[in-house]
């Protein structure tokens, strides 16, 4: 019975990740450019990459990150969860969903060393891959209630279970959540920073985009924030498959946010190929997927939201 089961999940995953025939030509005729979409990217400047989950570091951001890096900048990664509730996961790996915290937990500690792989392939050093460790899946409900303790489904933990992270031990809250946001923002002191938009359409993105608009508001750091679209609409990107060279479009969540293009060399499209290998447990049921997202180009827009 487990073995009908994961082979239907495959197939299910399978047919999600391609793409119509109409999905392979809905193509602008252009990229729509906002006149200054990034600060000029050399050796002052300090990149922050907002990350939801391990591996949105690299769909979103890989490129930008190495070119920051050749630049002689300095670039940091904050993973504001640590993808243990990642469903296809605990699924097909055959990890309990809701009855066995230390699976989760476990989870949670392989996506972690994967992420930090995938960092290292791009040049990030160790130092600047820095893990929160709040709840896969709760963010948005740790901001909508920022006093009440949230306790994860999938790990049992009701305060930051991970020893590697920044503050460990601390509650599960949007109170605590905000505070150690806050807490790196104001140590890092980024020139730039890059997060998910509010058009994205997981709502871990959506609720990392607004912890980062509120917080980057109270700190003066607002104009500093750039954005992207990792979850942009059904069928986005596509075609779903790996075409190094051929340019990522506008995602139709991002209709009314003049996306720019920032181009990426040969070069570092194939170190952000490499870099997405790491992340083996997302690989194994999303390749397609992940794969979409080394393209000529990385997408990034002025506003959060239309």
């Amino acid at each position: 019975m487990q073995s009908a089961t994961r082979v239907a999940i495959v197939l299910l995953a399978a047919a999600l990740s391609v793409p119509t025939g109409a999905q392979l030509t809905r193509a602008p005729a252009a990229l729509a450019v906002s006149a200054a979409p990034l600060p000029p990217l050399d050796a002052a400047t300090r990149l922050l990459v907002v990350a939801p989950h391990p591996d949105d570091e690299t769909l979103c951001c890989g490129g930008i990150i190495q070119r920051v890096l050749a630049a002689g900048g300095e670039v940091s990664v904050l993973w504001i969860t640590s993808g243990d509730a990642a469903r296809w996961d605990l699924l097909l790996l055959e990890r309990a969903l809701f009855n066995d915290p230390a699976k989760g937990r476990a989870l949670g500690e392989q996506r972690m060393a994967e992420a930090r792989a995938a960092a290292a392939q791009l040049g990030v050093p160790p130092a600047a891959q820095l893990f929160l460790g709040y709840p896969d899946g709760g963010v948005s409900a740790l901001l909508d209630a920022a006093a009440v303790p949230y306790t994860s489904a999938t790990t049992g933990a009701a305060a930051v279970p991970y020893a590697q992270a920044l503050f460990p031990g601390h509650p599960y809250t949007g109170a605590s959540l905000e505070h150690d946001f806050a807490a790196v923002l104001s140590r890092l002191q980024p020139t730039l920073i890059l997060a998910p938009g509010l058009a994205d359409l997981h709502p871990d993105h959506r609720a990392t985009g607004r912890l980062t608009l509120a917080v980057a508001a109270r700190l003066g750091l607002s104009a500093r924030v750039r954005w992207w679209i990792v979850h942009g609409g059904l069928g986005w990107p596509a075609p779903r498959q790996l075409m190094p060279g051929v340019p990522l479009f506008p995602a139709p969540a991002a209709a009314g946010l003049a996306s720019a293009a920032f181009a990426l060399t040969p070069a570092e499209e194939e170190h952000k190929r490499l870099a997405l290998a790491a992340h083996a447990s997302q690989m194994q049921m999303m390749a397609p997927f992940l794969l979409a997202f080394v393209r000529s180009n990385e997408l990034f827009m002025p506003r959060a939201a239309p």
